[in-house]
């Protein structure tokens, strides 16, 4: 299985597809439109994170800028009735963090922007997605003097999402120093989704 492809961009082949050179290979990538739309054929070489999807009658490279966006299509592609399309449809409209913080926030209405998701498929997405995206637990209460430990937890929520220590920093710095664990996570997320 392929999990990576580094290589410049020898052509872009439709609206969601690059053809990647990986030392005189060329590689058919399906990736987001906005990735397509700011990729051009050149010299400079482009590293993808990649999920490898096996069908009867194909094999088919999805590419990503970030492990975080592969872990999310891997997951979603685990959910029922959710298919490479669908899964890619949702992740060009919504960014991890912010299908996070839908998926936190139980946000039925963000889910159903995206192209294809109707009411029932959202609901249906919010609970399986619960499990399968390895949200941090935010249940625990934390007291008065409990507060450099919430954020302590929230770091530690958004290191297991995948962020690094640049972003989580980045993420907290404004952060309210009375806010509970599950606050902070979701305003972080809603942060680090407007950075990407």
């Amino acid at each position: 299985m392929i999990g990576a492809l580094r290589g410049p961009v020898l052509d872009v082949l439709g609206p969601t597809e690059l053809l990647i050179d990986v030392q005189g290979v060329g590689y058919r990538v399906t990736v987001s439109p906005r990735l397509v739309a700011t990729s051009r054929p050149g010299p400079d070489s482009l590293f993808l994170h990649v999920h490898t999807h096996v069908r009867e009658d194909a094999i088919v490279l999805y590419g990503f800028l970030h492990a975080d966006e592969r872990r999310s299509f891997e997951a979603l592609l685990l959910a029922h009735g959710v298919g490479p399309s669908l899964a890619m449809a949702i992740l060009s409209a919504l960014s991890p963090a912010a299908l996070s913080t839908a998926v936190l926030e139980e946000d039925v209405a963000t889910l159903c922007l995206v192209p294809g998701v109707g009411k029932k498929t959202a609901a249906r997405l919010l609970l399986e997605l619960k499990a399968r995206l390895d949200l941090p637990n935010l249940d625990r209460p934390t007291g008065g003097d409990d507060r450099a430990s919430a954020r302590n937890e929230a770091r530690a929520a958004l290191a297991e999402l995948g962020y690094g220590p640049d972003e989580i920093a980045s993420a907290m710095e404004h952060a309210d120093p009375q806010a509970s664990v599950e606050d902070l996570v979701r305003t972080a997320l809603r942060d680090l989704a407007r950075q990407r």
